[in-house]
């Protein structure tokens, strides 16, 4: 006899298929129109759940369209996390640098922040808007969560506020280069666009790297 799930458990089942139909149907329903131009009702409806069923997950729409933004980030995190080979961390923990850098370096970044940038709507804005640039930083929050787990998990030993200071303090600085990339390139995706992203990435690990402090004054 095949015994049934508590009731706790296929609660806890049907909310994450909830969950989970509900974020599917906004990222469909972002595809179709071109951007967030849809309503609570609209969304309840394509993912076949009551409104309340909606708000009972999320807070707004603007809410359901960051999961989908950093479920789209998190896919480029987890493709580039399954092909990098970690590096043993050594006594300084300089290898969590190295291969954090390493990761930010493979991932495709460029292609799900323009995606980001069409579907809120923005695409010819010369900067990111207020709305904008919350949406990303929350998308990249998510990234950086998933980035603290994966480098604990593969460097048991290492501190865990160093790994969150690391982690941190690269999403700031990505969320700084994303206004320069937008403004430089309209945020489009293409071999220019990504030159610029590379650029700015690099830059960015070599401060990261080395500091802001005068080339005389950095210890070697």
């Amino acid at each position: 006899m095949i015994s049934e799930a508590p009731p706790a458990d296929r609660r806890t089942a049907l909310r994450q298929r909830h969950r989970r139909a509900i974020v599917d149907a906004a990222a469909a329903l972002l595809d179709e129109r071109n951007g967030a131009r849809f309503t609570v009702d609209e969304l309840a409806a394509r993912a076949d759940v009551a409104r309340r069923t909606v708000f009972n997950h999320f807070a707004s729409v603007d809410d359901v369209v960051a999961e989908v933004g950093a479920r789209v980030l998190g896919e480029v995190a987890a493709d580039v996390g399954a092909s990098t080979t970690a590096p043993c961390a050594d006594e300084h923990g300089t290898s969590l640098f190295d291969e954090l850098a390493t990761v930010l370096r493979r991932a495709d970044l460029v292609g799900p922040m323009a995606y980001l940038t069409r579907v809120l709507g923005a695409p010819d804005d010369a900067e990111p808007s207020p709305r904008v640039t919350t949406m990303v930083a929350r998308t990249f929050t998510d990234l950086s969560e998933r980035f603290v787990a994966d480098l604990t998990r593969r460097h048991p030993d290492a501190d865990l506020l160093d790994v969150q200071l690391l982690v941190a303090s690269f999403m700031s600085g990505l969320l700084v280069i994303h206004r320069h990339w937008w403004k430089a390139t309209g945020a489009a995706d293409d071999a220019a666009s990504r030159e610029v992203w590379t650029g700015l990435l690099d830059h960015l690990v070599e401060r990261a790297r080395h500091g802001h402090a005068a080339p005389s004054d950095r210890t070697s």
